[in-house]
Parts: structure tokens; C-alpha cells; sequence
């Protein structure tokens, strides 16, 4: 990206400077899965990493992805980063590349329903994870252990919006050298940049904030620079060679790329880069949109509690207030009378009856029946997920709009 603006906007509309050998205003994209070099002295010098910033195989990376890494990098004012086909495909190859049998891990107790089942699956390996009140340092500090790596948390949770003490826990992991990754999907780099806490890896779901659209996976690994990996056990003797700095993203590539083939195909990273242009825009509109509903349901008679940041009763406004200077497009609302749930939802007219986050239009989900139903009522209630919660991803429609077709669900 260029640095002669500093508007957001700006710098994203131009971020990728279009195609110098066609004109076009747009990067091309890179479908090819061989790439060749005329000596094979080349290649040779980009299997063993002596040849930066070219390509062998696609499993690895192209030069369409290489394009989205370089915006996101800039994002999230990291070091470097790495794409791959999902935002759990990014999880896992973290997880997976940089803990082993024997390790702990501390997490936020209420993250992402594919997440906690991601951290089962890592408890079967042999990992142990500690779910902890993240938004009480002191409880992860109690966690804490000999054979600790890792602390994990989400920037706003998902559904419960709850924010973790980003701030106390990054000073936490730097006082005992613990590696700090924060999931950035709900805030993205446009409110928040985790690399502020201290935090050594950012992941986004590309699908979610940043590609805006619901037409395309990925995500991705930033590495921000905090983190000294000369000090971490798990990176394996064939990556310990240069600058210590690049050996935490070159295992993750290498093992969750090669080894594990998440890839994120070139078409995907187009349409993200494509997408990744109106961030700004869509970002602000849907946070002002979700604050407006957010109030009005509030004062809505059939609404027990209604769940986002931005409001004063929020449990952590201040923190979004202070960190994140906005509530972005989730928000959830338990009704008063859980057993009008299907009703209810029946009855709304504009958002979609679907899964998924960060489209630009709004979706909205039963969260106890569906994405926390496998997982069981108790570690539901323990995450304090009540059967008549409702998740909504507020899209782009007109924020009075969306007012009248709660009201005529909820007046019946």
C-alpha cells in the first residue's frame, strides 16, 4: 500500500495498484499450480528459502494470494501473513503447527462454536486448554502452568459479545513469555489492531468482515512482530535457520500449507482483495445500523437482554468504547418468552434465516438449536447461552428498515 494517504478507504481502494503490464484496475489473478524457473539452480534456491517472494507450487501460496497477505500485513501492522481456505483452516494449521502433545493452552471461555470444538479435538491429541472468564486477567493468570504456550481470545465473542481484558492479558503473556493470538474476525484491523495488546499472531476469517460480501472463504495468520520465537520450543531444528523473526509464520507455512494443503485458491483471494475495498464503508455503516437497532429492542417490551457492545449497559463498553471505537455488525437478543422463538424469527421479513457473519445483508440464528446444539445444554448454560438467544449479523439495510420488521415480528 502506498503511505501518501492515510484514510482507511484510500489506502484499501489503491491497495493492490491494478495490473502495470495490462492497465487493468484490477490485480490479475493467478490460476496457475506449477511455476518454473530457467535454471534449476532457482529453483532449487526456493525450496531451501534462499529465493524470497517466489513460488514452486501452489499448495503454498501464488502470487493472488501473496497480494491479499501483503494488504493484510499492512492491516494489521505485522511482520507478515499467511491465507488459507477457511478462517478454522487458519486456526487449525496455528494450533496444530505450533502446539504439541504435552502443551497448555488458556482460552477465553466463550469463543466460537467451531473453535471450542476445534480445542476438544486438540484435547484428544494430548493438549490440554484451560477455559477461563478472559475478561478477568487474574483468572488467566491462575491457569497458568509450567508447560503453558499459548493464550487465545477473540477481540468480541461470538454470540455473547463479551470482551476479553485484551490489554491486562497481553501484559500477562509478555511477563511470562507466552505466545498471545487474538481472533480479530468480528472487529477486524478496521477497529482493532491486536498487535496494540502485545498479541504475537492475529487470525481473520477473510470470509467474515473483510470480504463483506458472503461469496468467498479464507483467512488468515498475521504474525505482528511482538513475539520473540527464538524463545519458543515447538519450532522444529529445519526452521530454526535467518532471522528468528520469520520462524513462527515459516512453520505455519510450511506445515499448515504443504503439509496440510488449507490452501486458499487465487479466484477466493480475489474476491476477497475486491471485497476488502469497501471495508471501511461497510464497517461503519453496519455498526451504526446495529447501535440503532441495538437501542430500540432494548426498550422493546417482549426483549429480555439484548447483547452489543456499544450500548452503556454493556458489561464492557467502556472497553469497545475505548479500544474499538465501535460495535461492528454482531449483535444477539434473548426474548422474554423463549417459546415464540420460531415464531418470531418466521414472522422477520428482511434478515436471513441462515448461518454465517458479515454479509451484506443481515442473517439472523437461534443460537441454542444450532451452532452451540452439539456441544449439550450444560456447557451451553455454563457459556451462558439461553434457549431463546438470537444471533444477528446486520447487513446494510436502511437501520429504520430492519426497526419495522422487528417490531411486526414482535407484535404479534
Amino acid at each position: 500500500m502506498t503511505d501518501a494517504h492515510d484514510a482507511l478507504s484510500t489506502r484499501l481502494v489503491h491497495a493492490t495498484g491494478g495490473d502495470r503490464h495490462s492497465g487493468g484496475v484490477h490485480a490479475p489473478v493467478h490460476p496457475s499450480v506449477q511455476y518454473a524457473y530457467d535454471k534449476v539452480e532457482d529453483l532449487i534456491g526456493v525450496f531451501q528459502g534462499k529465493v524470497k517472494g517466489s513460488f514452486n507450487y501452489a499448495r503454498q501460496g501464488t502470487p493472488t494470494t501473496a497480494a491479499l497477505e501483503a494488504v493484510i500485513t499492512e492491516l494489521e501492522g505485522g511482520t507478515g501473513s499467511i491465507s488459507f481456505a477457511t478462517g478454522m483452516a487458519a486456526l487449525t494449521a496455528l494450533f496444530l503447527t505450533l502446539l504439541k502433545a504435552g502443551d497448555h493452552l488458556v482460552t477465553s471461555a466463550r469463543v466460537f462454536g467451531n473453535t471450542n470444538s476445534l480445542f476438544q479435538t486438540l484435547e484428544g491429541l494430548g493438549i490440554a486448554v484451560s477455559r477461563v472468564d478472559a475478561g478477568d486477567v487474574a483468572a488467566v493468570r491462575a491457569a497458568l502452568r509450567p508447560e503453558t504456550r499459548m493464550v487465545f481470545a477473540e477481540t468480541i465473542a461470538n454470540p455473547s459479545t463479551r470482551i476479553p481484558d485484551l490489554e491486562g492479558i497481553g501484559a500477562l503473556c509478555r511477563e511470562h513469555g507466552l505466545l498471545y493470538v487474538v481472533d480479530n474476525t468480528v472487529t477486524s484491523p478496521a477497529l482493532c489492531r491486536p498487535k496494540h495488546f502485545g498479541a504475537g499472531l492475529v487470525m481473520n476469517s477473510l470470509t467474515k468482515t473483510l470480504a463483506g460480501h458472503g461469496e468467498a472463504l479464507g483467512g488468515a495468520v498475521t504474525d505482528t512482530g511482538c513475539f520473540d520465537w527464538s524463545s519458543y520450543p515447538n519450532i522444529f531444528p529445519a526452521y530454526r535457520q535467518g532471522d528468528p523473526r520469520g520462524w513462527g509464520l515459516q512453520q505455519i507455512r510450511k506445515k499448515g500449507l504443504r503439509d496440510m494443503g488449507g490452501t486458499l485458491s487465487s479466484e477466493a483471494a480475489h474476491r476477497i482483495l475486491v471485497g476488502m475495498e469497501t471495508l471501511e464503508l461497510r464497517l461503519k455503516r453496519s455498526s451504526d445500523t446495529a447501535l440503532a437497532l441495538a437501542r430500540h429492542l432494548a426498550a422493546h417490551p417482549a426483549i429480555a437482554k439484548v447483547h452489543y457492545p456499544m450500548l452503556d449497559s454493556h458489561p464492557e463498553h467502556a472497553r469497545a468504547r475505548d479500544w474499538f471505537g465501535g460495535g461492528s455488525w454482531m449483535m444477539a437478543f434473548e426474548l422474554g418468552d423463549a417459546g415464540r422463538l420460531v415464531d418470531v424469527l418466521n414472522r422477520l421479513r428482511l434478515p436471513l434465516k441462515a448461518t454465517g457473519l458479515a454479509d451484506t445483508r443481515s442473517l439472523i440464528i437461534p443460537v441454542a438449536p444450532t451452532i452451540f446444539w452439539e456441544m449439550g445444554a450444560e456447557a451451553r448454560a455454563a457459556m451462558g447461552i439461553a434457549d431463546g438467544l438470537v444471533r444477528l449479523s446486520v447487513g446494510l439495510e436502511a437501520a429504520e428498515d430492519l426497526i419495522a420488521d422487528f417490531d411486526q415480528a414482535l407484535a404479534a
